[in-house]
């Protein structure tokens, strides 16, 4: 069985998360730019934006993968990616030289009630999402049911192990769960996963 990736959330897939840059012209400011980049990347599934908005350590973070395989993940959970959400609320940027952090706060989808801060660093004149940090607003049983929803949706995993394996995620420490989330720490839902077969 395929173990679920961060990525699930942001494309989370997406942190990840495709989180997409578009760039605007007419001398906006880097938080303008900043906060574009998140709200664009809240509703684009465009494959082709991974590489042009995410560093490598963002992609590789967000997939469990590394190199050229984060950048195919990304590309392939851009693509396929069923849970975007409505609407994203960027808070708290703060712009320091090259390095900028955010909050995001997700309205539908896989984050919705999470609110994920987020680093960036600029590279050519464009801002690309450099890590996921954590969270600035954690929702239990939001993000359970965002680990529950892809577990629950593969059709190589039968109804009867999908639930056990939902039922060991409701399970775990609120830091347990921010750890999966957060530092793509998948070792949890693995134990998980082996006890339910």
């Amino acid at each position: 069985m395929k173990k679920p990736r961060l990525a699930l959330l942001f494309a989370l897939p997406a942190v990840a998360l495709s989180l997409v840059f578009v760039a605007c012209g007419g001398g906006e400011s880097g938080e303008a730019k900043i906060t574009t980049t998140i709200e664009m990347a809240a509703t684009s599934n465009d494959p082709a934006v991974c590489g042009e908005t995410q560093t490598l350590a963002f992609m590789e973070q967000t997939s469990g993968s590394s190199g050229k395989e984060a950048e195919k993940a990304c590309e392939e959970n851009a693509k396929h990616e069923r849970h975007q959400p409505d609407s994203v609320n960027v808070t708290n940027v703060e712009v320091a030289g090259e390095k900028a952090t955010a909050n995001a706060d997700f309205h539908g989808g896989n984050l919705d009630g999470q609110t994920l801060e987020v680093a960036l660093v600029e590279e050519d004149g464009s801002w690309k999402l450099d890590e996921f940090t954590g969270f600035a607003k954690f929702d239990f049983k939001s993000l359970v049911n965002a680990f529950a929803k892809p577990i629950e949706e593969d059709p190589n995993v039968k109804p009867r192990v999908a639930r056990c394996i939902v039922e060991g995620i409701e399970e775990l420490s609120k830091s347990e769960l921010e750890s999966l989330a957060s530092e793509n720490n998948f070792r949890e839902i693995g134990e998980i996963s082996e006890g339910c077969e």
